[in-house]
């Protein structure tokens, strides 16, 4: 590899970087909802009906504001599961948060961490 492709792959791996740490609040994508399962990565028992949700990078406890760009509705979960595991999607709701959101299948979501 020649020391420009070498520096141009370095910038552009520094770009992705960047994108992948965006604060949440900057976060937005699809959102989609699970309603089955044992246990969540941080070993507490699933709860269905839970204010709960899945995310890949958010620390276990973080509190969460969602909000349906479509319908302007909001909920606040707290994250205690890894997920989503989808193109395209950037958080997994459980059932009970997805229902008090009035989302039927899959929904374009805005995060903002609450503090």
């Amino acid at each position: 590899m020649k020391p420009v492709c070498r520096t141009v792959a370095a910038i552009l791996g520094t770009a992705a970087t960047l994108v992948a740490s965006l604060p949440t609040s900057a976060q937005s994508g699809g959102a989609s909802w699970y309603g089955s399962g044992h246990r969540t990565a941080n070993g507490e028992r699933f709860n269905p009906n839970g204010m709960t949700a899945a995310h890949r990078s958010l620390p276990f406890g973080t509190r969460v504001r969602v909000s349906d760009n479509r319908t302007g509705r909001s909920v606040v979960v707290r994250i205690n599961d890894r997920g989503p595991f989808v193109h395209g999607r950037i958080i997994d709701l459980s059932r009970g948060s997805a229902r008090a959101l009035g989302m039927g299948g899959t929904s374009y979501v805005s995060l903002q961490v609450v503090r």
